[in-house]
């Protein structure tokens, strides 16, 4: 979408929140509450925060595969946020495209919630690099790859929503609660199941600097070709500076992202044999800036990440890293499919 297009759009949010008096609010005649999350990760937290609430209609913007760094939103999307009591984002300009609407929701008083503040205020985000001039000593928006951030997230979540809604408040603050407790047992899960890699080859190379929340979090040190945005552009020089990189600590696997093309980690593998080493693609992609589908186990906040996990494992192991996963606990939901549990290491030729 062009830039005028998206000034089209704005102006267009601006007549339908003029001509809409009861624009943000719940009416006499209409008592459900209308949220919109933009990103999958938001649409997910929103529906297990609502469960069991009658009288919730939850949108969600963006599907499976979709970067929203790039994601500019559609006349539906406008249509749908007009008629939202609250709009839900991941935040630190994530959404890159969305700001000028974030904006004018907020100044027709329309309640927007951003996922990354609560972490931002508590003091958990890590500064970013971007490749563009324009962007710099900017925050790392994928603050979502630590689940204790996640946490904060969630909790701040449900105390919004039980203002907004103060009737099932109760509710809200027990999904919550219950949440929670599933994110500390996925962290710690994957937390042991990363540090069995020797900590001298723990790097993770991949697309785009989406991970090094994760990498914090278990352990590891991050690599990649694009910075914190996928609007920056790769050169030459910084395809050639991963193939140096990963030739000198002999890295011996790189990773594509489901949201971002492989073009570029296909180049660094070309250009890496090209010089006489062996580099191998993951045996999947990995979860970035998007989760999987919403019926599958990955299209789940908690079964991102634990795809992540075993896919970087598993792919370590195929490449004759010495590696341990542990079992999945009992009473984490959801659970593992079971052609995620093994791989055909072939797979990752």
């Amino acid at each position: 979408m062009k830039p005028q297009r998206l000034a089209v759009l704005i102006v267009l949010l601006f007549f339908l929140v003029m001509g809409n008096p009861s624009f943000g609010r719940a009416t006499a005649q209409d008592e459900s509450l209308n949220i919109v999350a933009t990103t999958t990760q938001a649409y997910d937290l929103m529906t297990i925060l609502a469960d069991g609430v009658e009288g919730v209609n939850i949108t969600g913007l963006m599907g499976a595969g979709v970067d929203p760094h790039l994601y500019q939103p559609t006349e539906s999307d406008i249509a749908a946020m007009s008629d939202a009591n609250m709009v839900i984002y991941s935040g630190l300009h994530l959404e890159g495209q969305f700001d000028t609407v974030f904006q004018a929701l907020g100044e027709r008083g329309v309640t927007t919630f951003a996922l990354a503040q609560p972490v931002k205020d508590a003091g958990f985000i890590i500064g970013g690099f971007t490749l563009s001039e324009e962007l710099t000593n900017v925050d790392d928006p994928h603050f979502w790859f630590d689940p204790r951030n996640w946490e904060m997230s969630a909790e701040a979540l449900a105390a919004e929503l039980s203002e907004q809604d103060p009737e099932h408040a109760d509710i809200y603050t027990a999904n919550a609660e219950a949440y929670i407790e599933q994110l500390q047992a996925v962290y710690e899960w994957a937390n042991e199941a990363m540090r069995t890699v020797p900590e001298s080859q723990r790097y993770l190379v991949t697309s785009h600097d989406a991970f090094q929340y994760f990498g914090a979090a278990f352990g590891w040190r991050m690599f990649s070709i694009q910075g914190i945005s996928t609007q920056d552009e790769a050169g030459v020089g910084d395809i050639q500076g991963v193939v140096d990189f990963v030739i000198e600590n002999d890295i011996p696997v790189i990773f594509i992202e489901s949201s971002l093309p492989p073009d570029t980690v296909e180049a660094v593998v070309a250009a890496v044999a090209d010089e006489g080493h062996d580099l191998r693609l993951g045996v999947r992609e990995l979860f970035s800036d998007a989760m999987g589908e919403r019926d599958a186990f990955g299209g789940t906040y908690i079964g991102m990440l634990a795809e992540n996990v075993y896919t970087i494992l598993q792919s370590y192991e195929c490449m004759g890293v010495e590696v341990s996963i542990p079992e999945w606990p009992e009473d984490l939901l959801p659970t593992p499919p079971e052609d995620l549990l093994t791989v055909e290491c072939e797979a990752a030729a």
